[in-house]
């Protein structure tokens, strides 16, 4: 007698899509540019030695970077000169933001969430991908969702053999 089991892959038929978000990370290098190398003392912003810094700094080594500004001090830093920096990276830099690069990277996650179609979750049962080599802030987890939302049939969280269900659509 031949018995011949037949192995159901469960999760194939389940009808389920896995989203990985790490699939939408923009490419390029994150750069923390810290303001307080152009402080006097430590202390202040003094506006003549911080416009000749900018007119002789290399600016190129930043094309194609994304830039997160910040000033890691408690220091006197006028508005304005966070703007002038501004001009000068965003010469050469794909994204230039205020913030740290935890700050920046949640940033270029909801910028590309933006543009995300969501006509490609409609009535589907999605699975977003939780865990993997890249990193996803939970901001862009949290945006995603609330996109997706919509249009969803039903959310979960993890890998498709072992979710966490988020939300269903009622019928």
């Amino acid at each position: 007698m031949d018995i011949q089991e037949n192995i159901v892959n469960k999760v194939a038929l389940s009808g389920l899509v896995s989203y990985d978000l790490a699939s939408i990370r923009p490419e390029g290098d994150r750069v923390l540019y810290d303001i307080k190398d152009n402080l006097f003392h430590g202390l202040m912003l003094r506006e003549k030695d911080f416009r000749a810094f900018i007119k002789e700094h290399n600016w190129e080594q930043y094309k194609g970077k994304h830039i997160a500004i910040i000033c890691s001090t408690d220091a006197i830093v006028p508005t304005w000169a966070y703007m002038l920096l501004a001009t000068k990276f965003s010469e050469f830099a794909e994204t230039v933001h205020f913030g740290n690069l935890e700050e920046l990277e949640s940033f270029l996650f909801n910028q590309a969430i933006n543009k995300l179609d969501v006509e490609q979750f409609k009535d589907q049962k999605i699975v977003i991908k939780g865990c993997g080599d890249v990193f996803v802030p939970t901001s862009a987890f949290v945006s995603l969702t609330s996109k997706i939302k919509p249009v969803a049939k039903s959310i979960m969280y993890g890998e498709p053999c072992s979710t966490v269900p988020l939300y269903k659509r009622k019928d």
